[in-house]
């Protein structure tokens, strides 16, 4: 029956644990282990688990188990696992499946600590890793090797919001037996479709847009049950990135909304672009909600024309006049999350993006001039006030 219920409904519904009393709101089951009625039982546990029998909170708990059956019935996935972060997602979703000598193609873009992962915790170990402009599909045709055991991409790129063409890399990657890992963090899953579209794996920052109200840290890895249970999970529970109850509850609530705010940013997101797209402070408006942007098929195709939450500002003048725009905004926030209820603002050049070589971030398009804006759920006329009178004041 909840197969056939609409998004909405699965998001306010799906996954629901009741205990014996029968609660309207989901229960946090604040503990980190489990009582057995006998030693019989308890050996048997750990021999086989069902779906309502728990061992120990690094192992899963109820709350948790509602965070991620909510979450795969939105994703359209047979299974998912909660993590203490999204960068214990991403980390999990790739060390679990790697080992010395195996290939990995990405794309360069990506952020700074997926990049760590890739460049200098996976080539540690003996998994070489070969790195292609994730839009040019040739790029990634060319990379493919028989020993390529999985490719990596962020399906909109932070913070140049270039958007990779998921089925057109899965098609390549799946005809050498790869596995298809995305972070789908940007396109967030309101709008992205990526399992339908070809992606095996499926990686988010709950942090972001699942929780919206900038309170936890938390992520989460979908796929197959094969392979979250017989892949994942033995990596993640003896390597210690649970989430905690009470962040996946907080996560359980925020799945609730999460459809209503992501539109509400993005319409917002949208009408902002456009008031800015031209202005004579700015180089660049970079939304792919824009006519104007180079890959508006794809995301017509891909994403059903929203451009997400995000867009990016790159201003003439560089570092100067980014930080003195930056300062005289009154609304957005300056801080490093995103998905967030306030709007926030973002130097990446000299935060999220800072490992950087500069070589590497001119060849990505960071700019010292560039300005990643996440679009709250302020009044968009309020935010294009505040931003033109920043922009105003550059002279």
């Amino acid at each position: 029956m909840t197969e056939s219920w609409k998004t909405r409904t699965k998001l306010v519904h799906g996954g629901s644990r009741r205990s014996q009393y029968n609660e309207v709101s989901e229960a946090i089951f604040m503990t980190q282990g489990f009582v057995y009625d006998s030693a019989a039982q308890a050996e048997a546990r750990f021999i086989e688990t069902g779906p309502d029998e728990f061992i120990y909170a690094r192992y899963g708990n109820p709350t948790v188990a509602m965070f991620e059956d909510r979450i795969a019935a939105l994703e359209g996935a047979e299974d998912a696992f909660a993590t203490a972060s999204g960068m214990a997602a991403v980390n999990g979703a790739l060390t679990s499946l790697l080992q010395a000598g195996d290939h990995v193609v990405s794309a360069k873009a990506l952020f700074g600590s997926c990049l760590y992962i890739l460049e200098n915790v996976l080539t540690r170990y003996g998994v070489e890793v070969t790195f292609v402009d994730g839009t040019d599909l040739e790029q990634w045709r060319d990379a493919m090797r028989p020993e390529t055991k999985a490719v990596f991409f962020e399906s909109m790129s932070n913070p140049t919001l270039e958007v990779v063409d998921i089925a057109g890399v899965a098609d390549i990657a799946h005809g050498v037996g790869a596995t298809v890992v995305v972070d789908n963090v940007f396109s967030t899953p309101v709008f992205s479709d990526a399992i339908a579209q070809g992606a095996d794996v499926v990686v988010y920052s709950a942090t972001k847009h699942i929780d919206g109200q900038g309170r936890a840290l938390g992520g989460v890895v979908l796929g197959s049950k094969d392979y979250i249970r017989g892949t994942l999970e033995p990596y993640m529970k003896h390597t210690g990135g649970s989430l905690s109850p009470f962040h996946a509850w907080m996560f359980v609530k925020g799945l609730e909304t999460i459809e209503l705010r992501v539109n509400a940013q993005a319409e917002s997101a949208l009408k902002i672009a456009q008031a800015l797209e031209g202005h004579p402070a700015l180089a660049r408006t970079i939304y792919p909600g824009l006519a104007s942007h180079a890959q508006r098929d794809l995301v017509a195709r891909q994403l059903g024309g929203k451009g997400g939450t995000v867009l990016s500002l790159d201003l003439k003048g560089g570092k100067t006049s980014a930080f003195a725009f930056l300062d005289a905004l009154t609304i957005p926030l300056i801080s490093n999350n995103l998905g967030d209820a306030k709007s926030i603002v973002t130097h990446p050049t000299t935060t999220t993006h800072q490992r950087l070589s500069d070589a590497q971030r001119k060849e990505l398009g960071i700019t010292d001039g560039l300005v990643r804006l996440s679009v709250g759920l302020e009044d968009s006329d309020d935010l294009i006030a505040d931003i033109t009178r920043a922009l105003a004041s550059l002279g």
